[in-house]
């Protein structure tokens, strides 16, 4: 087994592992900031998942010369930067609401926010 196959398969696990422990952490806590945490958890496995699936093995960046002949394609990086931004402009949402929210409420609980339910 090469090193690169190692690698390639490591880094699936790894992407899938951070969703599935991101997912349990959203579904377990109580804590509102420690949701926000687990909810950037498992996006930061999705965008490593989306890495991973755009990698290709042999292929060359995207940068065409005259020795180039195959190359990866650059969409999944260009979708993976796109989700960072709206991710981390989520997660401080996230936070904010959470915080106003804990304030309002006088705990960080989300059991307590009985004001929050509709």
């Amino acid at each position: 087994m090469s090193a690169e196959y190692l690698f390639y398969w490591s880094m699936a696990a790894t992407g899938l592992g951070l969703v599935l422990i991101g997912l349990w952490g959203v579904l377990t806590r109580k804590h509102i900031l420690r949701i926000a945490l687990a909810f950037t958890l498992a996006d930061t496995g999705v965008n490593l998942i989306l890495v991973w699936s755009g990698f290709l093995p042999n292929r060359a960046a995207p940068i065409i010369d005259s020795s180039v002949t195959t190359v990866v394609d650059p969409l999944p990086q260009a979708l993976v930067l796109t989700s960072i931004v709206i991710g981390v402009a989520v997660a401080a949402l996230f936070v904010v609401v959470g915080v106003l929210a804990s304030r309002k409420s006088g705990s960080a609980d989300i059991r307590h926010m009985k004001e929050l339910r509709w």
